[in-house]
């Protein structure tokens, strides 16, 4: 029983349902990991072994009684975006960083009633803005492929937790590449969800028309086996669509590759800044997929150069907004001895976020602003709706649209990259959340640094399923999803 963080979900399953090893020894064998081995990743920002035994003995006990769920005492880890009923809530600020929430997210509430158990909470980028998970107030995660490397961002914890087999699968949370891009840069699977599918109640928000939760794991597998228990609808979130749930483990063959029609972008193939290394690839995954029967089929994206400005004016505008609230008054970082209520306000939001943060809530605290705001935030949601036009118009000649999941593979931790170097970093990502499409990424290999590579597959609304599906295929036919990074290795 040395090798359970070596089994899928399914395999998980299956050994719990058979009784071959207890949700209690699972549980046991990865806060043993945990223990060992995240000192030098630096992923969790809680555990919570007390909350993960007495889950996992309740598990056990409904396993034993005959009316467990399938998923029921498998380990997971939330990114600390999730409120946590009785668990620090961070959003890796200093701003929130003696936040107990008063009460659970619905993904939380639904992964507690699937069975699952809570191992802790993983580091992110502070509030979810950030692509290399170094603004966090608890200093840098680590990528486990490479310890001097970032593990991407903002889910970065989230990505690291699974590549280092501290969790078998995670929760992250996708706003503009949250979840693909530390996915790619970690060699998982990520997806990122149609807007809508699954709840936002209780994540605290960085921009309401962006932010999507979704799973992150080895396989397209193990992410459907997430999937069903996190989407659908919520009264409690009046952005939640009230659609029907697809059953995305039993669909996984659903889609077939033969006669599917992937969209090639050839203005994304020419973007500069794409490294050679990643082109190859993921062109050699698109051959490898044509092999399996599809046709590859060039489109036209033509709104490539207008991704990075209208995200970068309309996501710091509502994290203006959204983080208005902390205010040093009802919860989170208070400064000591203000001078006067003008003093509290400005020392409290100075000395509780980051630079990031305070970057952004300025930039979209101006693009708001009485004269600026038609100039800027109506023009950009102008834009969004072309950028949005653009990507339906493209899904009336193919199925799905193929791209790198980001223009490079992980950066160096300390590379200090100007904001705009980390912004264009994200120009594959951000227009997917702009038009609230689903999308999800795929290991496709490694660079000339041994650093893992993504493939992303964007899909037209509601196509989580059929997403799932060729992902699910293309991994039957190749093993990068299978391979480790060198600390899981090390520890297996």
């Amino acid at each position: 029983m040395t090798n359970l963080h070596r089994l899928s979900i399914r395999e998980l399953s299956e050994g719990l349902q058979q009784g071959k090893f207890s949700s209690r020894e699972l549980t046991q064998h990865y806060l043993k990991r945990i223990e060992k081995i995240d000192a030098q990743v630096k992923s969790y920002v809680t555990v919570t072994p007390e909350l993960a035994l007495s889950q996992a003995d309740a598990a056990d006990a409904a396993i034993k009684a005959g009316n467990a769920t399938a998923l029921a005492g498998i380990p997971l880890a939330h990114k600390d975006i999730f409120c946590t009923q009785g668990v620090r809530t961070s959003a890796g600020s200093k701003m929130l960083d003696n936040f107990i929430s008063p009460y659970d997210a619905t993904v939380v509430t639904k992964a507690k009633a699937a069975g699952l158990v809570t191992l802790g909470k993983v580091n992110m980028d502070e509030f979810a803005m950030g692509s290399t998970s170094e603004s966090s107030y608890y200093g840098a995660t680590k990528n486990p492929w490479n310890l001097d490397y970032v593990p991407g961002g903002s889910s970065g914890g989230s990505a690291a937790v699974v590549a280092a087999d501290l969790a078998p699968f995670a929760t992250g949370t996708d706003t503009g590449g949250s979840i693909r891009q530390p996915a790619s840069f970690c060699g998982l699977t990520g997806l990122k969800p149609t807007y809508g599918r699954v709840s936002r109640f209780g994540i605290i928000a960085f921009a309401s028309s962006l932010d999507q939760a979704g799973p992150m794991a080895r396989s397209a597998e193990d992410c459907a086996y997430l999937m069903n228990v996190i989407a659908g609808h919520d009264a409690k979130d009046s952005t939640s669509v009230d659609k029907e749930v697809d059953d995305y483990v039993a669909n996984l063959n659903a889609t077939s590759v033969k006669g599917l029609r992937i969209g090639i972008p050839k203005q994304y193939f020419n973007v500069a800044g794409l490294a050679a290394d990643v082109k190859a690839r993921v062109e050699e995954s698109l051959k490898k997929l044509e092999d399996m029967g599809a046709i590859l089929v060039e489109v036209d994206l033509n709104m490539v150069e207008a991704y990075v400005p209208t995200y970068y004016l309309i996501a710091p505008a509502e994290a203006s907004s959204n983080l208005s609230r902390y205010d040093g008054v009802r919860y989170g970082y208070r400064c000591e001895n203000p001078v006067d209520l003008m003093d509290l306000y400005k020392r409290s939001r100075s000395e509780g976020f980051g630079e990031e943060v305070k970057r952004r809530i300025l930039i979209g605290t101006y693009a708001l602003s009485a004269g600026y705001y038609d100039a800027y935030y109506v023009k950009a949601q102008k834009v969004r709706r072309l950028i949005q036009q653009d990507f339906l118009k493209a899904f009336e000649q193919v199925d799905v649209i193929a791209a790198p999941s980001a223009p490079t593979t992980a950066y160096k931790i300390g590379a200090n990259l100007s904001p705009t170097e980390m912004y264009l970093g994200d120009v594959y990502t951000l227009a997917v959340n702009l038009a609230g499409l689903p999308a999800i990424n795929a290991p496709v290999g490694l660079d000339d640094h041994n650093l893992p590579v993504g493939l992303q597959l964007i899909g037209n609304y509601w196509s989580e399923s059929q997403l799932l599906s060729i992902v699910h295929q293309y991994q039957q036919n190749t093993d990068f999803h299978t391979q480790r990074a060198a600390i899981a290795e090390e520890n297996a």
